[in-house]
């Protein structure tokens, strides 16, 4: 049975900042437009991520000017999946779209999520068309962890996707109950399952500013997803363990038969330290695996929040 939707819904516009101050004014020129000739009433809640480049100078300036503008101001910088996620509990919505602000994710696109959300979709996802943009490394990285995610895990995430979506208030107060605090979003946003679609478009250039997205971040985000998802790593070591062990069963084996027909046998110093040096990576590699997820472990285990938030502007009760 296809969910009713409201004829008036309300939309949250979920922001999350860090060091935007440059694109700020850009992005609401670009959204209010749009925004004001969708829907009657929506709220932009942008989360500034501990900046430290005026980006709340500027948050604040256009909340002064306009009310539906409102301002979740994090405590410090806790990393763009926890100021999503702070925008996400904070969002009021029929609707809620998580966006970026540097306006490579084209609001334009909004109406045709609302479109296919009144269609009677909880989730309606962007697809990037192409990846031309990103250089050769970024894009084969990127093909290389969707495919091996996907493989590894028994959540889906479609390729080319990011965190500009639309979801349906109910998909949003699903995440809302998931506790972990090692939080991959798109992994999350898959999990929660409910109906959903994809919608092909071009993505931008930033509108200004820079990528806070180093190879270094990107790598330790996808080290993430897979140990938030997947225990085959673990699984992997344990048979990697097992194929060593046969391994040298066999060759312990060799060695007796041809020690008893050739006569002693004294093994060779390379042979030796090529063996000691093998199974000592192993060891050091399979301990480095089981210390990610112990890490892990260790910080769900504390109980800490996912963020902290130092004030509010424009949210009921700050005011």
């Amino acid at each position: 049975m296809t969910q009713e939707r409201p004829a008036e819904p309300m939309l949250s516009i979920v922001v999350p900042m860090y060091n935007e101050a440059p694109v700020i004014d850009a992005f609401f020129a670009r959204v209010l437009p749009i925004l004001a000739g969708l829907v009657r009433d929506y709220e932009i809640l942008c989360v500034n991520d501990g900046s430290g480049d005026g980006t709340l100078e500027v948050l604040l300036a256009h909340h002064e000017c306009n009310p539906h503008v409102k301002i979740i101001d994090l405590a410090r910088n806790f990393g763009k999946e926890q100021a999503l996620t702070a925008g996400l509990d904070a969002a009021r919505g029929d609707a809620v779209i998580p966006m970026d602000a540097d306006l490579q994710d084209p609001p334009e696109l909004i109406a045709t999520f609302l479109a296919k959300w009144r269609e009677g979709f909880d989730v309606v996802y962007g697809v990037r068309e192409s990846r031309d943009s990103d250089s050769l490394a970024k894009r084969s990285t990127a093909r290389m962890f969707y495919r091996l995610f996907n493989r590894l895990t028994e959540v889906r995430i479609p390729e080319n996707t990011g965190d500009f979506r639309l979801m349906d208030r109910r998909v949003v107060a699903a995440l809302r109950r998931l506790p972990e605090r090692n939080r991959f979003m798109k992994g999350l946003f898959s999990w929660v399952g409910f109906r959903q679609v994809g919608v092909p478009y071009r993505r931008e250039p930033r509108a200004a500013g820079q990528t806070k997205w180093s190879y270094w971040r990107l790598w330790n985000f996808a080290l993430d997803g897979i140990t938030s998802f997947s225990t085959v790593p673990l699984r992997l070591w344990s048979y990697a363990g097992a194929a060593v062990a046969l391994f040298a069963f066999l060759y312990a084996a060799f060695l007796v038969v041809r020690t008893i027909v050739s006569g002693v046998d004294v093994p060779g110093y390379a042979s030796l330290m090529v063996v000691i040096l093998f199974l000592g990576g192993v060891q050091l590699i399979s301990l480095g695996v089981i210390g990610e997820y112990l890490g892990r472990l260790y910080r769900e285990a504390k109980g800490r929040p996912t963020y902290l938030v130092g004030r509010t502007y424009g949210l009921d009760g700050d005011e």
